[in-house]
């Protein structure tokens, strides 16, 4: 089979299953899922994949990414192969500024590897680092290093990426712990540091877990937590926390308990507020659905939502998505789910768009202009797209309107190659 069929074939399957998916979409959503009763599309390019994976790696070894990328639209279902034995997470994205961001490839659970994003360009930062984080507001970056020699990890703060120190923290009880998520507070003078053996403030002097809550009665308990997720709010004066086992705990700045929100689906796995502060929203998920509430900041203090249960406290914002990730913008979130899409949702609950990418959504970050998004999914791949400037082609599954400029598949044992 030569390249100009391999062509002809990936583009004509390609965009008739877009066109197809976008349909029933469109049907499910205007008319009701119940009511639909087509067959889903399939896409029937796996057979392409092995010529058009190495035509990928022909085009990035010869500098021709953008013809090949013209020629050879970007898909998700085809490459499914490659990602069973190839795909890593790619997590702790974090904007830096103008087309510059920082992210790590590899789970808390693993050897991770941190790189720079400066436009297209990937640089592999040193290798003990062990996770980043940014604050919500003022621009202070978070970085946990680990010193071979030394058995602590230090956390180190500084005011922007790689700017002037503001503290430095030698870990002792929270030291060698997988990190899921790293939060410094606005100031760089605490940090908020999310494991699977318990949620800590750090501080120059302390290292306080706030949670898990300790059982007195147990004494065998241990602190493992599944599913542990938290969030500050951007002016830092509340923290949410929760896992698996638990409601999203609200607690003040210093840890102190002040509210609770239960779950509406099965387990708490995410939560964020809004850019203005004024709405919390949670979600709890079921296999790979989920339900996101929201509830109003003013309502905080002795909040107790029971789970399970309708309530005139929250405005349901979502009843679909397994949300993994996302980020508030200054009219809506963007979340990201089990599925691969990464929706656009209101603080009262309007769907704005969807668009897929594919496999689970990983890691999140949005331009400060709120222009440009880098989504990373478990896949291994990176994308980078222009919001609201058009679509690219005619293969993308979507309702919103976005450009994506490209994606980079970052496998095992394979280079980083941009598509």
């Amino acid at each position: 089979m030569n390249i100009d069929d391999i062509k002809k074939e990936w583009n004509s399957k390609g965009s008739k299953y877009a066109s197809d998916v976008n349909k029933m979409v469109e049907f499910g959503e205007t008319n009701g899922w119940d009511n639909w009763k087509g067959e889903e599309p399939k896409d029937e390019r796996d057979h392409l994949s092995d010529a058009v994976f190495q035509l990928l790696k022909d085009a990035n070894k010869n500098n021709t990414v953008d013809a090949f990328r013209n020629d050879f639209p970007p898909a998700h279902s085809p490459m499914v192969q490659f990602m069973k034995e190839k795909s890593q997470s790619i997590q702790q994205l974090f904007f830096i500024d103008a087309q510059k961001i920082v992210f790590m490839v590899g789970t808390a659970y693993q050897k991770s590897q941190a790189y720079l994003l400066k436009g297209d360009q990937v640089i592999a930062l040193e290798s003990t680092i062990g996770a980043i984080g940014k604050s919500k507001r003022n621009n202070v970056f978070a970085i946990v290093t680990n010193n071979t020699i030394v058995t602590n990890n230090t956390i180190v703060t500084t005011q922007g990426w790689q700017g002037n120190i503001i503290e430095t923290f030698e870990l002792e009880t929270a030291k060698n712990l997988g990190i899921t998520e790293l939060i410094p507070f606005n100031d760089g003078k605490k940090v908020l540091m999310v494991t699977s053996e318990g949620i800590f403030i750090i501080t120059q002097n302390t290292e306080k877990m706030i949670h898990p809550l300790p059982d007195p009665e147990d004494e065998e308990w241990e602190p493992y937590i599944d599913m542990e997720n938290a969030t500050l709010s951007n002016d830092n004066t509340y923290i949410v926390v929760g896992d698996q086992c638990s409601d999203h705990r609200i607690l003040d700045q210093n840890g102190t308990e002040v509210g609770a929100v239960g779950p509406q689906s099965s387990y708490p796995d995410f939560c964020l507020f809004s850019k203005d502060d004024d709405q919390l929203i949670t979600n709890s998920c079921h296999f790979y659905n989920g339900i996101t509430i929201g509830v109003a900041t003013t309502d905080f203090e002795n909040l107790s939502i029971p789970a399970y249960e309708e309530s005139d406290q929250y405005t349901v914002v979502d009843e679909e998505m397994r949300v993994y990730c996302g980020v508030a913008t200054a009219t809506y979130y963007i979340l990201g789910d089990a599925f691969g899409y990464i929706r656009a949702v209101d603080t009262k609950g309007n769907c704005m768009w969807r668009y897929f990418l594919g496999s689970t959504i990983s890691g999140m970050t949005i331009s400060d202009d709120e222009k440009t998004l880098w989504v990373g999914s478990s896949s291994g791949m990176l994308h980078k797209l222009q919001l609201d400037k058009g679509l690219r082609d005619d293969h993308t599954i979507a309702t919103g309107k976005h450009y994506e400029e490209f994606r980079l598949v970052i496998w095992k044992e394979e280079p980083i190659l941009k598509w």
